[in-house]
């Protein structure tokens, strides 16, 4: 079996590499032999949707080269990331004869994490455990981007010893957004203190997410409120024995 290439995101990297270490031991009980191309830099999410389109192009061009030099599926931590190698990469591209082909190929071997694991790897109990209520909400990417919802809320139902509960309207952003939460500061506050509000009504203590930047933005919230609840990744949960 080919191995499986980790984009490991400039959030994760940089903020919670415990997540990334959660993924790859995850895998890796599954038989998955895990490689990590040193070259990787930030997918140019940024850049594009600030709408500097050069200097997004130029940092695709780059990861497409990087991981053309690997072999396998290209599994991420960030349905955001996802999205924009899906998505984003071939409008970068659209119609030009020699790129568009090659972010073409590199789109179809992403998968977000979950998402390989329930779809691919056809696995939706890791035998984790964790004792307690959980709540979960799906960042917007990967939602409304790549469709992805179904596949961390199978695993979040195994997770033995957890009771998943609904958070109050889940599907509302969190008020992270990419830049929009730098060039709209007052409208993401006020969303994200929809987002703490709704997490308190749930009675849950700790929040389950997808994306290290819904993860970073809604704790930063928590922390400067006081508040005692918990944010964490799925892949740290799901790592839980």
């Amino acid at each position: 079996m080919p191995p499986v290439q980790l984009f490991i995101t400039c959030l994760t990297d940089s903020f919670f590499p415990q997540t990334g270490e959660a993924v790859v031991e995850i895998l890796q009980r599954l038989g998955m032999d895990v490689e990590f191309a040193p070259d990787q830099t930030c997918c140019g999410q940024p850049q594009f949707n600030a709408g500097l389109r050069k200097d997004a192009r130029a940092i695709a061009q780059h990861t497409i080269k990087v991981f053309e030099k690997t072999s396998g599926d290209i599994v991420t931590p960030s349905g955001s990331c996802a999205h924009h190698f899906r998505h984003n990469y071939l409008e970068l591209f659209e119609g030009d004869a020699e790129w568009h082909p090659r972010a073409k190929a590199l789109a179809g071997r992403v998968f977000e994490f979950t998402e390989y694991l329930v779809d691919k790897l056809h696995v939706t109990d890791l035998g984790a455990r964790w004792d307690g209520l959980l709540t979960y909400h799906p960042s917007c990417h990967t939602l409304r981007g790549i469709h992805v919802d179904r596949q961390p809320r199978m695993l979040l139902q195994n997770v033995h010893g957890a009771t998943l509960v609904d958070l109050p309207n889940a599907e509302e952003c969190c008020g992270f957004g990419g830049v929009m939460s730098v060039e709209h500061p007052e409208l993401s506050a006020e969303w994200l203190k929809r987002k703490i509000y709704n997490l308190e009504a749930s009675q849950s203590p700790t929040l389950v997410v997808t994306d290290a930047g819904c993860l970073m933005h809604i704790a930063g919230g928590l922390h400067r409120l006081g508040k005692k609840r918990q944010i964490i990744h799925i892949a740290e949960v799901l790592n839980q024995r």
